[in-house]
């Protein structure tokens, strides 16, 4: 079941029941939206349920399950794990098994998750066959970051945006599975994200860790700069961590903004101490202008992550 994404679905099924596909796609948005299960699914729509085929789903495994969904000639590339960025040896060996002969009937389904991982050789070494694509070769790049894709490639792409789910639609999602207050908790911690709350279901402990981050940012609005300080030297050897951190104090922050100009909330996490509301409206708009200052250097750059966190720190 997709979750949110009405808009970005129909596009797709209509543009299989007119025949015109895209040869290349690129679904961006935040993380743990759904665009790859989305991905999968039109892997599926295309070649195991499209009426244009003459023997669909002949060939096919798992087709009641699309994160399971296995097809002849669907190939996903994801980073290295050890290195987290997919480097040009994945890139030369997708392109030889492009040139082999399909194996099937239907498409050859190339889905490039975190896409936006992707070094520079490896982008210069898929641009050429996104502009000379092979027969009935269909391109999904899934991505956080189009920014970071270079422009050509983006010129090649029919981009479609994905975005937050509504808090109903969560809310489908878990009801019957948990508890109404279980619910109630996960979706103001999914931020509008199902994979989040999939994963908060699989892993009931990181609701309270969740917790304890929040925690951990109101001690430190009463704290001093040196605890502050510590602070900052403790996450920054979490650079694994680091992300999730700072897409929390950003929720957290942003929230404490829509109390204080009396909006209602969406897709956040409970209200912040009244210590934060203290803060004026200026003074928010600078926490998360810095916030997103210090996300974006320690995402694209060799920043110092200790020092970008301790200048954090001293707007706080």
């Amino acid at each position: 079941m997709i979750i949110g994404h009405k808009k970005q679905w129909e596009y797709l099924a209509k543009a299989v029941k007119q025949g015109k596909i895209p040869q290349a796609l690129l679904f961006s948005g935040e993380q743990n939206l759904g665009k790859k299960f989305v991905a999968l699914k039109f892997a599926k729509l295309l070649n195991c349920e499209n009426p244009k085929n003459d023997k669909p789903c002949e060939v096919c495994k798992n087709c009641q399950s699309i994160e399971k969904y296995i097809y002849p000639d669907l190939v996903i590339v994801e980073p290295m794990e050890e290195k987290k960025e997919i480097e040009i040896g994945q890139i030369r060996e997708l392109i030889a098994r492009i040139a082999l002969r399909s194996m099937s009937q239907g498409f050859k389904t190339i889905i490039i998750d975190s896409a936006d991982t992707m070094n520079q050789e490896a982008q210069n070494a898929l641009l050429k066959s996104l502009e000379e694509p092979k027969g009935k070769t269909i391109f999904i790049l899934v991505a956080e970051h189009q920014n970071r894709l270079f422009p050509t490639i983006l010129s090649r792409t029919q981009i479609l945006k994905f975005y937050p789910a509504q808090n109903q639609e969560i809310e489908k999602l878990l009801r019957g599975k948990i508890s109404e207050k279980e619910i109630q908790e996960i979706i103001s911690f999914s931020w509008g994200r199902p994979g989040r709350a999939i994963n908060f279901i699989a892993n009931p402990q990181e609701i309270k860790i969740e917790k304890q981050k929040i925690e951990q940012i109101q001690k430190l609005i009463d704290s001093d700069i040196a605890f502050r300080f510590q602070y900052a030297k403790q996450i920054s050897e979490k650079r694994d961590e680091l992300k999730q951190i700072l897409e929390l104090w950003t929720r957290y922050f942003r929230t404490a903004m829509i109390h204080k100009s009396q909006t209602p909330m969406t897709n956040d996490q409970p209200n912040p101490n009244d210590q934060t509301l203290n803060y004026s409206l200026s003074k928010l708009k600078k926490i998360l202008d810095k916030i997103e200052k210090t996300q974006f250097l320690l995402s694209t750059t060799n920043v110092n992550s200790k020092l970008a966190l301790e200048l954090l720190m001293l707007e706080i």
